[in-house]
């Protein structure tokens, strides 16, 4: 049997060609999560180049003097926000931790309100069915319970946790004035040190990346934050006009962060929480949450063409894989860097995928 040297030779140097790459974007993530503030500050400074670029065409100013004046008015925004939202979010966490037997309690006992409403004799449920059924939906909100003061708990931490977040905060900051100010005098020193063919492979990888991840970010982010908006803003009008509305920063960053995720949407808190009111005998609460639904429905729909295409090139069958195997390996924020992980590696891997994987790496030619 002839072993055909040549033909293996190939394939082993295809995979480890792969391996590399995919050990690389797991380097690249590690080291975003290591020096998250100068990541933060990066991708600021990417969101406000626009900003800086048309003060100096309007004013002939100086880059030096533009930067200075965006990045005034952006900390000012960024710090006063941030205090807002600390403080917020420790007084309403703390106090739905207080709360969250009670909540809970009384959602039980909701479900077995549900259950004797129905008529299961008809469809003839023994009670043993009927036992595991209530055990079951005990042990669920147990289950969900304990999940959700963990949460809170780690919450409540971190917002106390105020000199690790103020040297994060002043780090970005600092971090943020650099890279406005001396952008191009760090981008020279980066492509002075680096070797002239990275830097030309990594300019074109950079530059696809900009276009298809950081629009769809961009994008995102913009519809991310105006549906956060738009339900903060509604929630603390229903609570001033007198509706039960306790906790309208957690839920509308809850409603935030689920509209962030690409299978799901708004709808998938909103709906639940008006039927559990309107069941609760709110009515006019579910009611009222609907309604907010909707205004944050059209709004989207009309930004959305504008600002981002549905079809970002991946089915959704491989986003939900990518949703799952980010949360089992991070844990829930994995549920966004999962899918953003996803399009990293379609357009670094595209011109393998349009081939064919495996069809690339183990044909002979």
């Amino acid at each position: 049997m002839i072993i055909n040297m040549s033909y293996w030779t190939r394939v082993f140097k295809n995979i480890l060609y792969v391996l590399l790459i995919l050990l690389g974007l797991y380097i690249a993530l590690e080291l975003s999560i290591f020096y998250m503030p100068f990541l933060i500050a990066f991708i600021i400074s990417l969101m406000i180049e626009p900003a800086i670029k048309k003060i100096m065409k309007k004013t002939h100013l100086t880059r030096r003097t533009s930067s200075i004046i965006i990045f005034v008015l952006v900390s000012v925004i960024i710090i006063g926000g941030l205090a807002w939202l600390l403080i917020t979010l420790f007084s309403e966490s703390s106090s739905l931790l207080q709360s969250l037997n009670d909540y809970f309690d009384k959602l039980y006992t909701q479900f077995q309100n549900l259950i004797n409403y129905f008529n299961f004799d008809n469809i003839h449920l023994s009670n043993e069915i009927l036992e595991v059924i209530q055990n079951s939906t005990g042990d669920f909100l147990t289950t969900a319970s304990d999940w959700l003061r963990n949460i809170l708990n780690n919450l409540i931490n971190f917002v106390t946790s105020i000199p690790s977040i103020a040297i994060c905060i002043g780090i970005t900051v600092i971090a943020l004035y650099f890279i406005c100010v001396d952008k191009i005098y760090i981008l020279d020193q980066i492509e002075h040190h680096l070797p002239r063919l990275w830097v030309k492979k990594i300019s074109i990888h950079l530059k696809e990346l900009i276009q298809t991840l950081g629009g769809y970010l961009k994008a995102e982010a913009t519809l991310i934050l105006v549906s956060f908006v738009i339900s903060l803003i509604g929630l603390y009008i229903l609570q001033i006009v007198g509706f039960n509305i306790q906790y309208p920063l957690l839920m509308a960053l809850f409603i935030g962060f689920v509209d962030a995720l690409p299978i799901l949407g708004s709808g998938t808190v909103m709906i639940p929480w008006a039927i559990i009111c309107a069941l609760n005998g709110d009515i006019n609460l579910g009611i009222a949450i609907i309604v907010l639904l909707i205004i944050m429905s059209v709004v989207r729909q009309i930004l959305e063409p504008k600002l981002v295409s549905k079809n970002i090139g991946v089915h959704p069958i491989f986003t939900l894989i990518a949703m799952y195997t980010g949360f089992k390996v991070i844990g829930i924020i994995g549920l966004l860097v999962g899918p953003i992980v996803l399009i990293i590696v379609k357009n670094i891997f595209s011109n393998l995928i349009d081939q064919g994987v495996f069809k690339t790496i183990f044909d002979k030619k």
